[in-house]
This record gives C-alpha cells, sequence and structure tokens, in this order.
C-alpha cells in the first residue's frame, strides 16, 4: 500500500481514536470517592493499569519506593526491602482493587495512625517540604504519585499471588 496524505491522515485518526481511552481525565485527589473502609471502587483514571510500569514505580525510590517498607519477593532482585510494613506477596490473594486502590490513594482511612503516605493526597496534612511537593508554593501540589501511577501499582499488586 502506498504511502499517500489520505492514509496518512487515515492513520494517524485511528492512532486517535483507539489511544483515546488514555486520554481519559483522571479523577482529581480532592474528588476520590472511598467507601466506609476506606477502599476506592472506581478506577482514578478510566485506563487499566500497566503492572510492568507498577512494579517499577515499587522500587523506584524515586517514585514509590514501596520496598523501602515492604517485602516482595517478586522483586526480590532490588536491594533494601523493608520490615515496617507487611510483606506483600500476597496481596492479589487478600486485597480486590478496590480496596488496594484505597490503600494506596490514603492508607489512613483504611489503617488509622499508619506510617503508610497518602500516595494519592494533596491537603490535610503537614508535606515534608515545597521541595518534595511537586509546584508550591507556586501553584497547586502534586500528588506523591499520579492516578495512572496509582492504577499501575495496584495492577501490579494484583499480580501478587
Amino acid at each position: 500500500m502506498k504511502n499517500t496524505p489520505l492514509t496518512l491522515v487515515a492513520a494517524v485518526c485511528a492512532v486517535g481514536v483507539f489511544s483515546g481511552a488514555a486520554m481519559a481525565n483522571p479523577v482529581a485527589p480532592g474528588a476520590v470517592a472511598f467507601d466506609e473502609d476506606g477502599a476506592v471502587a472506581i478506577s482514578l483514571t478510566g485506563v487499566a493499569g500497566d503492572a510492568v510500569n507498577g512494579a517499577k514505580i515499587m522500587r523506584t525510590k524515586s517514585l514509590g519506593n514501596c520496598i523501602s517498607c515492604h517485602e516482595v519477593t517478586a522483586l526480590a532482585e532490588f536491594p533494601f526491602h523493608g520490615e515496617i510494613g507487611p510483606n506483600l506477596d500476597s496481596t492479589g490473594d487478600n486485597r480486590n482493587a478496590a480496596e488496594i486502590r484505597g490503600i494506596l490513594t490514603n492508607s489512613k482511612n483504611t489503617f488509622p495512625g499508619t506510617m503508610m503516605p497518602a500516595y494519592y493526597k494533596v491537603d490535610g496534612f503537614i508535606r515534608p517540604g515545597n521541595r518534595y511537593t511537586g509546584k508550591a508554593p507556586e501553584g497547586p501540589l502534586d500528588p506523591l504519585l499520579s492516578a495512572q501511577q496509582i492504577e499501575d501499582v495496584v495492577a501490579f499488586l494484583l499480580t501478587l499471588k
């Protein structure tokens, strides 16, 4: 098939149509709906999480850095797993997506008094400083993880069985 201008336009339009779901507007941190147990039933993005990226977020110090507090056998090749939080090896057997999403978004709704950070919250608590909180003081605070990063970590944790 010859690459004519019409063919290229059709290809660009097809990419736009099929990638449209990835452009969904995420739920804002202040608009997340928690149930009485702290679960969040609705995806924050409307887009499926990427388990491979979720694993990266969990092991990367500048992202979620989950392994600094939790042991995860699937990430054993990465050093310095913590012992403060519970072992996450069977999370996919013990929790559903809504429960995991709620814990990641704001763990205090499920476990009052926990040391775990609220990864998708931007107000109502003391932040560690402007250097660690995105755009402040010039603009609104950024959550520690984006809505899609939360969904990616949910996808990865659901694989741990």
